[in-house]
C-alpha cells in the first residue's frame, strides 16, 4: 500500500495550507493544516513571503511523520493545488525578491488599464482573458514601474505552488493551468507568448519551464527526505490550479454537468472539451487534465455577502439559526431582491465600483425575507455566468455539482436547483483542492489508467439530490429578469 500526499496552498481569510494524504483506495489517510498570516503594508495590498510556506508545509510533514506510523516508508509521490494569478520572484540566489503580490491585491489598476488600452485585443486573443487586478502580468509591470531596484534584481518569476515544487526538487517549473492565469501563455499554442513578453520587456528565461500536471519533474531532495524519513523515492508532480484542482476533484469531465462552489467569494465553472471564445467574459483556462479546458464565472462576494448579513443583522446567530426559517418564505422573497455587489463584481459586469443593494423593501418584509433574498442575489449572480456558458456552447447544464457553504444548507440547495433548473448533486466527502492535487500525483504514478477510473474510485457523490420544482422554475424565470435590471440602474450613482 503507497500513499500520495495532496498540498494546497491557499489564500482564504484562513489563510493556511494543508495536506490530505490518501491511499490508492481514494481513502484520507490524514488530513493536517498550518496557518500563516497575510501582510497588508497599505490598502489595497495584499502579499505574502514565501517563507512561510515553508514554514507550513514542515509542519504539515511533521504532524504526518508523527501521526502516521508508515508516513515515510509509504509515501510514493506528492503534488499541489494553488492560489492563481499570484507573482513570486526569485533573486540569482534563489531566494524570494520581494514579498509575493497575491491574487486578491489591487495595487494595480492602472497597469490593467494600461495593457487593455494599448494591448487590449492582442492580450485577448493570445490568453483569452482580460487583464484584471488579480492576474500577474499587471503584477509584473508594477513591480517594474514602482519598485525598477527590485526588478532588475528577478532571475525567475513563479506561481505560489511551484515555489513549494522548487523546494521540494531544486526545479523550476510550472504546468498549463497556473501558466493560463499570468496572462503570458498562449492558451491554444501552449507556449510563453513572445508578443507579451516583448512587448513588456519580460525574458523568457525569466520563466519557469512548461510540464503537464502529472509529469513526474524529479524526486524529493535528500535532506528533506531524511528530515522526515522519506523512503528516498518519491516523486513531486506539478499539480494545478486551485479551481482546475478543485473541478477535477469534483468529477467533472463532460459538457452536461457544472460546478457550483460558494466560498467566499462564488465560482460557477464547466469543463471545455476545446478551445472556446467568450471573448473575455468569462475566464477561459487550460485544464490539469491534458489538452483540455475549463472556463469560469466569479461572484467577487458569495458566502462573503452571507457572512456580511450576518456579522451586522445577526451577530449572536450561527449560520443555522440565522437561516433556519426561511423555508417559510416563498421564491422571490416577497418582491425583496439583493445585488451582492458588496465589494464590486466580476462576472459578468467587471465593475469595481459598484455596490450591492436590497430593491424593493416593504413593511411586510421580515428578517427571514432579508436573509432568503441574500441567499437568492448570491445564486442569480452566479446564474449570470451559467447564462453565458449556455447560450456559447447551445447547451443546458443537465446536473450541478455544488461545494462550499452553500452546499451544507438544504433550503439553499433547492432555490439552487429551482434558479439553475438543474438536478443538483453534493459530494459524499469534499476534500475540496487538495483532493484534485492527490488525484494528480495518483495518476502520474500510474496508479490508474484513464482520468474516468481515478475519478470512480477517489469521488463519491450523496445519493440524495435536489430537483427542480417547475412551479419554482417559473416564479425564479420572472424574478430574475427582473433582478438583471439592477445592475444598470444603480451602476451611475
Amino acid at each position: 500500500m503507497s500513499y500520495v500526499l495532496g498540498i494546497d496552498l491557499g489564500t482564504s481569510s484562513l489563510s493556511s495550507l494543508k495536506g490530505i494524504l490518501m491511499n490508492p483506495e481514494g481513502q484520507v489517510i490524514a488530513e493536517k493544516t498550518s496557518s500563516y498570516p497575510i501582510d497588508t503594508p497599505q490598502n489595497g495590498y495584499s502579499q505574502q513571503r514565501p517563507e512561510y510556506w515553508i514554514v507550513a508545509c514542515e509542519d504539515v510533514l511533521t504532524q504526518l511523520s508523527i501521526e502516521i506510523n508508515d508516513f515515510g516508508e509509504k509515501l510514493s509521490g506528492i503534488s499541489f493545488s494553488g492560489q492563481m494569478h499570484s507573482l513570486v520572484t526569485l533573486n540569482q540566489n534563489l531566494e524570494p525578491a520581494y514579498p509575493a503580490i497575491l491574487w486578491n491585491d489591487v495595487r494595480t489598476s492602472a497597469q490593467c488599464q494600461q495593457i487593455m488600452s494599448e494591448f487590449g485585443d492582442e492580450i485577448l486573443d493570445i490568453t483569452h482573458n482580460i487583464a484584471l487586478e488579480g492576474f500577474t502580468l499587471p503584477k509584473i509591470l508594477w513591480l517594474q514601474q514602482n519598485e525598477p531596484a527590485i526588478w532588475e534584481k528577478v532571475y525567475k518569476l513563479m506561481l505560489p505552488k511551484d515555489y513549494l515544487a522548487f523546494w521540494f526538487t531544486g526545479k523550476i517549473c510550472t504546468e498549463y493551468s497556473d501558466a493560463a492565469g499570468t496572462l503570458l501563455l498562449d492558451v491554444q499554442k501552449r507556449e510563453w507568448s513572445s508578443m507579451i513578453l516583448n512587448r513588456y520587456h519580460i525574458r523568457l528565461n525569466q520563466l519557469p519551464d512548461l510540464r503537464e500536471s502529472m509529469d513526474c519533474i524529479g524526486e524529493v531532495k535528500p535532506e528533506i527526505c531524511k528530515r522526515y524519513k522519506l523512503n528516498g523515492q518519491v516523486k513531486v508532480f506539478p499539480g494545478g490550479a486551485d479551481n482546475a484542482c478543485a473541478a477535477l476533484a469534483s468529477g467533472i469531465v463532460d459538457s452536461q454537468t457544472a460546478l457550483v462552489s460558494i466560498g467566499t467569494s462564488g465560482v460557477f465553472s464547466c469543463f471545455e472539451d476545446q478551445l472556446n471564445d467568450y471573448k473575455g467574459r468569462l475566464h477561459f483556462f487550460n485544464h490539469v487534465i491534458p489538452q483540455k479546458y475549463y472556463s469560469m464565472g466569479v461572484t467577487l462576494s458569495a458566502g462573503n455577502s452571507l457572512s456580511w448579513f450576518k456579522n451586522t443583522f445577526a451577530k449572536g446567530l450561527s449560520f443555522e439559526d440565522m437561516l433556519k426559517d426561511i423555508y417559510q418564505i416563498a421564491p422571490g422573497s416577497d418582491g425583496l431582491m439583493f445585488t451582492p455587489y458588496i465589494a464590486g463584481e466580476r462576472t459578468p459586469h467587471i465593475d469595481s465600483q459598484i455596490r450591492g443593494s436590497f430593491v424593493g423593501i416593504d413593511t411586510k418584509h421580515s428578517f427571514e425575507h432579508f436573509a432568503r433574498a441574500v441567499m437568492e442575489g448570491i445564486t442569480f449572480s452566479l446564474k449570470d455566468s451559467q447564462k453565458i456558458m449556455e447560450a456559447e456552447k447551445q447547451t443546458q447544464f443537465k446536473r450541478l455539482i455544488s461545494v462550499g457553504g452553500g452546499a451544507k444548507n438544504p433550503d439553499w440547495m433547492q432555490m439552487q436547483a429551482d434558479i439553475f433548473n438543474a438536478e443538483i448533486i453534493r459530494l459524499t466527502v469534499e476534500q475540496g483542492p487538495g483532493l484534485g492535487a492527490c488525484m494528480i500525483a495518483a495518476m502520474g504514478l500510474g496508479w490508474f489508467d484513464s482520468i474516468e477510473t481515478l475519478i470512480k474510485q477517489f469521488v463519491t457523490y450523496k445519493a440524495a439530490t435536489f430537483t427542480p420544482k417547475p412551479e419554482n422554475v417559473k416564479k425564479y424565470q420572472v424574478v430574475y429578469e427582473k433582478w438583471q435590471h439592477i445592475y444598470q440602474a444603480t451602476k451611475d450613482f
